[in-house]
């Protein structure tokens, strides 16, 4: 009994350096969280990203972290709903975040009137609000690489050289197919001022999501015969959309998609029908022979930690989920330029690490993305960084790229973006920052 009193309090004393310990060691890393949608009608779609989002994170700690700093991470399954994505953030947000990606229009409206509040940036790469690329209102909002109004500016500009210029653009009927959501909606904004500039009529054709019954959407189709038809969708709705052309006859070359319905899923069991049919690219497209690729297959998959199946390894959407977890990884990396190689940042550091981020075509080379991206750079007043894309199109049984660099037209998105921010700093008493704001 004596003996069992004397080693209670040691006991306890280990326990408690026990717990210590492992708190320590959680603070040495890097938390990122993964909010991912794996089933319902998006799942097909969304699980390729998410395994290239983790597949990164798994390499770059096979690499030894970021500057030694290994990272940890955690999936949370959202059914790209947006009330579960916030509850899906509100209880990871506990872990001390260094960004969260929404992975949902939708879920970044909610998310951004959260993340001030929590310090929390949201990067939303290739989605979200098009507006918060104007950093002097949305300080915490990282729309990096790409916005939709890029997407909508930059397939107009190919439907134009394809038309042999702007001017014969005039007269001409263009359809809007598009997922009745925030998402749907986001291009809307600039395809109608590109119509006013341009002398094009816009047709507005909204489908209800998930978007498997499009029939009556492409009976209006047939009958008000547009020129080109833009297809705004996501999961199964895009397939769907393909087929219904196919039946009614509408030629898969004069449909051009969003990079979101771009990618392997929406064509593959189309095939042949699909013929014809482009996208654009938020700049990458299938890259299965690039260096990344290959880093992820032995240092990631030969080793039998792969998330997903082998095969997707490079394919379209894989690659978004690796470049969107490598833009993450390199603003944590450009925070501990400034505030300690070696050491985690907090949420407002990697905040500053995404406002000056500095990805050359050098850094680009030797983290694997040669050949697949283009430099990006950010500032205060700019996060996003770059607006190139490349149009691609599926020959039947792949995607090809088919267009040149494309870059949206300034003259058209800043006025826009300056417009659309100021009205969202007016509604929520915000004060835009200034140059002089940045430097701290």
């Amino acid at each position: 009994m004596k003996t069992s009193k004397l080693l209670l309090p040691a006991l306890l004393a280990a326990l408690a350096l026990s717990a210590a310990t492992t708190v320590l060691a959680q603070s040495k890393e890097q938390f990122v969280p993964v909010l991912s949608y794996r089933t319902g009608p998006y799942g097909p779609n969304g699980t390729p990203w998410a395994n290239g989002f983790v597949d990164y994170l798994k390499l770059v700690n096979a690499k030894g972290g970021i500057n030694g700093v290994k990272i940890s991470f955690e999936e949370c399954e959202t059914g790209y709903d947006t009330a579960r994505s916030v509850e899906c953030y509100e209880r990871l947000k506990s872990k001390s975040p260094s960004f969260v990606q929404s992975m949902s229009t939708g879920a970044t409206f909610a998310i951004t009137e959260k993340a001030p509040g929590d310090k929390i940036p949201v990067v939303t790469v290739g989605y979200g609000r098009s507006e918060s690329s104007d950093g002097a209102v949305f300080k915490w909002n990282f729309p990096i690489a790409g916005t939709y109004w890029v997407a909508a500016d930059t397939i107009l500009q190919a439907i134009a050289k394809k038309e042999g210029g702007w001017d014969n653009l005039k007269g001409k009927k263009i359809a809007l197919v598009y997922h009745d959501s925030p998402f749907g909606k986001e291009p809307i904004p600039l395809m109608q001022e590109r119509s006013r500039n341009n002398g094009f009529e816009l047709q507005l054709l909204p489908v209800t999501a998930p978007g498997v019954e499009q029939k009556a959407t492409w009976l209006q189709v047939r009958q008000a015969r547009p020129d080109y038809v833009v297809l705004w969708g996501w999961g199964v709705m895009n397939s769907t959309a393909i087929k219904e052309a196919q039946a009614t006859g509408y030629p898969r070359e004069k449909m051009y998609g969003v990079w979101w319905a771009g990618a392997e899923p929406d064509v593959k069991d189309v095939a042949e029908g699909a013929k014809g049919y482009n996208a654009v690219t938020m700049q990458h497209g299938a890259e299965p022979d690039s260096a990344i690729v290959k880093s992820i297959l032995s240092q990631v998959h030969d080793k039998g930690q792969g998330t997903g199946p082998k095969e997707e390894v490079g394919q379209v959407l894989y690659m978004r989920g690796a470049m969107s977890a490598m833009i993450g990884i390199e603003g944590i990396r450009s925070a501990q330029e400034r505030f300690g190689k070696g050491k985690v940042m907090t949420g407002e550091q990697v905040r500053w690490g995404l406002e000056n981020l500095n990805l050359t075509q050098a850094k680009l080379d030797a983290l694997g993305f040669k050949g697949v991206m283009r430099p990006i750079s950010t500032s205060c007043m700019d996060h996003m960084g770059a607006a190139w894309t490349r149009i691609h199109t599926w020959d039947g049984k792949k995607w090809v790229f088919t267009s040149d660099w494309l870059q949206a037209d300034e003259q058209i998105l800043k006025p826009l973006v300056k417009a659309t921010a100021d009205k969202y700093a007016t509604d929520k008493k915000l004060v835009r920052r200034t140059g002089q704001d940045c430097q701290s």
